[in-house]
Order: structure tokens, then C-alpha cells, then sequence
């Protein structure tokens, strides 16, 4: 039950997509300790490279941990499907009527001053929201999980590359290479292979 209002929570107060509710979603499901941040940020990883909104993703992937690490009655996998089902179900639902009603009053109101001034005030706040987000997952529990000094620049140096391999496109002569970003994840998790295997 907890599990399941949090997510409503979440559902309805997370304006501006999945990045920008992650910080809502670490204060609700990391803060009582459902599951640690290292985990938190593991499952942000894995929402990220799935198919699919990260908020939905996350929310399956938390509910079918969560049970488990709240009370050990509650581990196994059909705990864990129906901690899946319903966190998803409880971060979505409240949104699908959000957006149902918002969407009907908005093209009746659009050129209303009030609806303006409202998206006006909502812009900024998202983009803080995602900037928190960025900054909370460059924590040591993303960057360095086992407190080694030398692992910890590795992890910042496969970041960095990364960046500029999705930001920068590649020259070769008069010629321009875009990375595709799948690859760039396939790269990262080989480098990842390699350096700590």
C-alpha cells in the first residue's frame, strides 16, 4: 500500500517526464529504504537503456524489488510481478486522467492568459527538475560504488568519452560520423566488461 501511494504520488505531482521525477521517485523509494542508492542508480542505468518511458520503467523495475527488500514474506517473483503491475499501474493512471482533463481544458482555454502564465511558471521548474536529477545521479554510489580512487576516475574518463561520442560528431576529411547512442551503450558496457571483469 505504501508502495502503491507513493507511486500515485509521483504519478501525479511528476511534471516534465521521467528525468524530472526522479528526484521524487529517489525521496519516495530510497528514503524509507526500500532499496539502497546504488541499486536506485542501477535501476535508473537499466530504465535508461530499455525500451520505454524511464519513469514507467523504473517504476516496474522498483515495484518488483521493493516488496522483497520491505519485508522478506513479501520476496519471490510473484511478489514481485504483482509490486511490478501495480507500481506502474499507480504512476500511470493518475497521469493518463492528468493529462485526459488537461488536454480537453487546455484546447477550450488556450488563449487564456491564466493557462499561458501557468505553462510559463512550469518551463523553468522542469528544467531545474531534470538539472537535479543530473546532478543527484553524480553521486559515489553511480561513479564509485566500491570507494576505489583509481576505479572512480575510470568511471568519470568512460562518462566524459561518452559524452562527446553522443555530443560530438566524429570527422574523418570532409566527412561528419553521428554515433548512434546504442552503440554507445554497447561500447560502455564492453569498456565496463573489460576494465572490471
Amino acid at each position: 500500500l505504501k508502495l502503491i501511494w507513493a507511486y500515485i504520488k509521483i504519478g501525479i505531482f511528476g511534471f516534465g517526464g521521467g528525468y524530472a521525477m526522479l528526484s521524487l521517485v529517489e525521496k519516495a523509494v530510497v528514503g524509507p529504504g526500500w532499496i539502497s542508492e546504488t541499486m536506485f542508480t542501477d535501476i535508473v542505468a537499466i530504465s535508461q537503456m530499455t525500451p520505454g518511458p524511464i519513469g514507467i520503467n523504473s517504476a516496474t523495475y522498483i515495484g518488483f524489488v521493493a516488496p522483497g527488500a520491505v519485508n522478506p514474506e513479501f520476496s519471490g517473483i510473484g511478489w514481485g510481478l504483482i509490486g511490478s503491475i501495480l507500481a506502474t499501474l499507480a504512476v500511470t493512471v493518475p497521469s493518463f486522467f492528468l493529462v485526459l482533463y488537461s488536454a480537453h481544458f487546455i484546447r477550450r482555454h488556450n488563449e487564456s492568459g491564466a493557462v499561458k502564465a501557468v505553462f510559463s511558471g512550469l518551463r523553468p521548474v522542469v528544467v531545474g527538475l531534470i538539472a537535479s536529477a543530473a546532478i543527484m545521479l553524480m553521486n559515489a554510489a553511480n561513479f564509485n560504488p566500491n570507494g576505489i580512487t583509481r576505479q572512480m576516475w575510470m568511471n568519470i574518463a568512460i562518462c566524459a568519452v561518452a559524452f562527446c561520442l553522443a555530443y560530438f560528431p566524429l570527422r574523418f576529411g570532409k566527412k561528419q560520423l553521428k554515433i548512434h547512442p546504442i552503440l554507445i551503450i554497447i561500447l560502455a558496457g564492453i569498456t565496463g566488461l573489460i576494465l572490471y571483469y
